[in-house]
């Protein structure tokens, strides 16, 4: 044992709270996923763009907690300027950015796609970090029913596209309008009551998540999670949560998952008149309701049935900046993790209208609805079914420098191999054979080159395929049989250097 103490100058490696190294074989199957979502976006015939990590402050808007530093919910600097910066919470505001500043140069509609990392300075937990990845689409520039719609058919067509079979997912769409008229109801409108129409929000938001019982406390007093953190509640009556319960449990909405054709307008009233009846008149909840009778009305035509999208009133969104019409892709399969508990992946994506956002920019209404994929959930459900999978690429053919007066020669095997499309580097470490071959081995190569002075005499080179001694090396124990069998090791003149490369990288394909 060293007794070599660290030095004080030492730096810990550690990552942040919240944050996560991402791994080759991951990010392979990641990009297959990306690539398959931005494919069923292209064809809707959305176009891409991005946008920087940060924003001003301002720009972003006060959709999450914040208070003189804006630091609550969002990272936040300063900078050389003294203005405020936050990394973007999402990748909706910034959006809205772009449109009103680039308003007369873009059609409208405006319709446009972007995956990146968004940055939230929230509590981080298991499977909840600050950094993780959306893929947006968004529809900017139309109050057309037809663009929320659209939204709900893309987001159903995504996840088939991806392997979730029909069945094995429901898009639920409700209205914000319904839930704001509720809140009018209970006396809860108003500049000055908008941090606790937030924390409504966001308490039902994660209904599915906790259940009522947890609910309530968040919208009552508070509520202690089993770590002994407290989270303040609401503030509401009981007779005020009485009637958010009531909303939530609006029987008369399921009506409108029926397969049934006929009656629509005679259902869509009644909803009304139900509605009058709870919380007196109100011309949001009317709205609401007729606005999704709407969608109702479009996606059924399209062909898309209630066991793909339906109406459900616990939807909500946990933003302020949402203004009508909400949708939540939620998946329905059964699943077990590894010691037979049932899992359940619930939300994967959801998104909503957002009327006010780009009019914060500007003098005029500019309307826009989008969907967003929460890709790290969605990416953790595929790999459970089997749809996707970190697959462990075959690592390159390595080069060995057996001579080191002659890296130029090894460098140029590499690069013959390279310009054949043969995935390959030369060894560029200081180490002697035995350590390259272990390199070789960890980098999970299938094949190593080898030349030294015998084979360069002869003009030729040694191809040792690593796969085929891996699987013989069980089949002989004696190491004085194994020198003299030299097993799955060949050698080929270097001009045939490329093609016999090729031919045992695709004997190793079909094995």
């Amino acid at each position: 044992m060293s007794d070599k103490k660290p030095s004080k100058t030492q730096v810990k490696a550690r990552l942040p709270k919240g944050m996560r190294d991402v791994e080759a074989q991951e990010l392979r199957a990641l990009k297959h996923m990306l690539d398959t979502i931005s494919e069923v976006y292209e064809r809707y015939g959305f176009e891409p763009l991005d946008t920087p990590a940060f924003e001003y402050t301002d720009a972003l808007g006060k959709f999450l907690p914040d208070t003189d530093r804006p630091n609550e919910g969002v990272f936040s600097f300063q900078d050389e300027d003294e203005q405020w910066v936050s990394m973007r919470y999402d990748l909706t505001a910034p959006l809205a950015r772009y449109v009103a500043q680039n308003f007369d140069a873009t059609p409208k509609p405006f319709r446009r796609y972007q995956t990146g990392y968004v940055y939230r300075n929230e509590k981080p937990g298991p499977g909840r970090f600050r950094q993780f990845m959306q893929f947006d689409a968004d529809t900017v520039g139309t109050a057309n029913p037809a663009a929320d719609a659209e939204m709900c058919m893309l987001a159903a067509d995504t996840l088939e596209a991806l392997g979730i079979p029909r069945g094995g997912y429901i898009i639920k769409v409700s209205n914000r309008k319904l839930l704001d008229g509720v809140m009018d109801a209970i006396g809860i409108s108003g500049v000055e009551n908008a941090t606790r129409r937030l924390t409504v929000l966001r308490a039902i938001d994660k209904l599915d998540k906790f259940g009522w019982d947890e609910v309530e406390l968040l919208l009552g007093s508070g509520r202690k999670d089993e770590s002994g953190d407290f989270t303040k509640g609401a503030e509401l009556t009981p007779l005020q949560v009485r009637k958010i319960r009531e909303y939530l449990s609006w029987e008369s909405i399921a009506l409108f998952r029926s397969s049934v054709q006929t009656h629509r307008q005679e259902r869509l009233e009644r909803d009304i008149e139900i509605a009058e009846n709870l919380l007196g008149e109100s011309d949001l909840i009317e709205a609401g309701l007729r606005e999704l009778f709407d969608i109702e009305v479009l996606v059924r035509s399209a062909g898309y049935g209630h066991n793909r999208i339906c109406i459900d009133s616990s939807v909500v969104r946990g933003l302020e900046y949402y203004t009508g019409p909400v949708f939540e892709a939620e998946l329905t399969f059964r699943a077990t993790d590894e010691s037979g508990q049932a899992v359940r992946f619930g939300s994967v994506g959801g998104g909503g209208r957002y009327d006010g956002l780009v009019s914060r920019f500007r003098s005029q209404p500019v309307p826009a609805t989008g969907f967003s994929i929460g890709v790290s959930r969605l990416y953790a459900a595929l790999s459970h079914l089997g749809k996707i999978g970190a697959a462990k690429a075959a690592g390159p053919v390595v080069v060995l420098v057996m001579d080191k007066a002659r890296v130029g020669d090894y460098q140029c095997m590499a690069k013959q191999l390279r310009d054949a499309g043969i995935r390959a580097e030369m060894y560029v470490g200081d180490a002697g054979m035995k350590a390259q071959m272990k390199y070789a081995d960890k980098r999970g190569s299938p094949a190593v080159i080898i030349q030294g002075e015998d084979e360069r005499a002869k003009g030729e080179v040694t191809i040792k395929d690593l796969l085929e001694g891996s699987r013989l090396s069980g089949e002989i124990s004696d190491h004085a049989e194994w020198k003299e069998a030299r097993p799955a090791q060949f050698s080929v003149s270097e001009g045939d250097l490329v093609a016999a490369v090729q031919k045992l990288l695709a004997e190793q394909a079909k094995a």
